[in-house]
């Protein structure tokens, strides 16, 4: 009976334009931040890398030839895009609910826990599917702007793309959680765009200014940030050998991970949000009334 629910609800996210429309402007996007920051890198390696810089990076200890830079643009363009996803999942019961078409779901299900366990599964594969989308688009904006010093190598490539899928499928989940509470289609965008874009931002700038970073690690944006950000920054660091102190402060500041901790503690601090949030929308649609 699951594996109807699943075909059935595959069906649904397929005969609308949504998942198509929203996976447009993220191919578009990841690509864009990854030609973008892939060129940055390469300015910046440029720069470092010139005789005039040559006594400052030899007085400092430093190997510009070793910066695998292009892994903070890896970072910073998969952050940017699961976006998209996030949207994506946040739209699943909420829209359901606006068209009343979750009213046949919930009838024909054999009750609401089967039929929502259905729509988690259909929508882990559909931020899985988008993160390999944003991951392959990143990978191809970065390898065409960069240099291939700045690349990382097989490995870490991979270490790269399998964080980016990670956090692409708990986007889609949290976004889920959100719209299954609220219920609404233009408030569940909204209110994921606002706190996620603006609201987190302040918060982050608030605690960095008041000498606690550290504590943008725990919240909801920063936590998934940090997924990519801490990796991006270690595989950075394994590679460029002995840097100062301040230079190891500052690559998960370049990463988009500032605060970040390990990569699976940030990962199972969002998990946590994930779950907080897909818990009470579970609770909320299995008490609604559907008409």
């Amino acid at each position: 009976m699951l594996g109807n629910l699943v075909k059935a609800e595959f069906r649904k996210t397929t005969t609308t334009g949504l998942w198509w429309g929203l996976l447009i402007p993220t191919f578009v996007i990841a690509l864009g931040w990854a030609l973008g920051t892939g060129a940055i890198g390469d300015g910046i390696l440029e720069v470092f890398s010139s005789s005039e810089a040559e006594e400052l990076t030899n007085a400092f200890g430093l190997d510009p030839s070793q910066w695998q830079l292009s892994l903070f643009g890896m970072a910073r363009s998969i952050n940017v895009a699961t976006i998209f996803p996030m949207i994506f999942g946040g739209l699943a019961i909420s829209n359901e609910i606006n068209r009343r078409t979750i009213t046949t779901t919930f009838l024909t299900a054999p009750n609401r826990v089967a039929a929502l366990t259905a729509k988690m599964l259909v929508y882990i594969a559909w931020g899985a599917f988008y993160g390999i989308v944003i991951v392959a688009s990143v990978s191809i904006g970065i390898a065409l702007t960069s240099s291939p010093s700045a690349l990382p190598d097989a490995g870490g490539w991979l270490a790269m793309c399998a964080v980016g899928l990670v956090a692409s499928i708990l986007m889609t989940m949290f976004g889920v959680g959100v719209g299954a509470l609220m219920g609404s289609v233009v408030g569940t965008t909204v209110v994921l765009l606002l706190y996620m874009l603006i609201v987190e931002n302040l918060i982050q700038l608030v605690l960095s200014s008041q000498g606690a970073p550290w504590l943008i690690g725990y919240l909801p944006n920063g936590s998934v940030n940090g997924i990519t950000g801490s990796v991006a920054s270690s595989l950075f660091l394994s590679a460029a050998g002995v840097v100062p102190d301040e230079v190891v402060q500052a690559t998960r500041f370049f990463a988009g991970g500032l605060g970040a901790f390990e990569w699976w503690i940030s990962g199972l601090i969002f998990l946590a949000w994930t779950a907080l949030f897909f818990a009470g929308g579970w609770a909320s649609t299995q008490r609604k009334d559907i008409t």
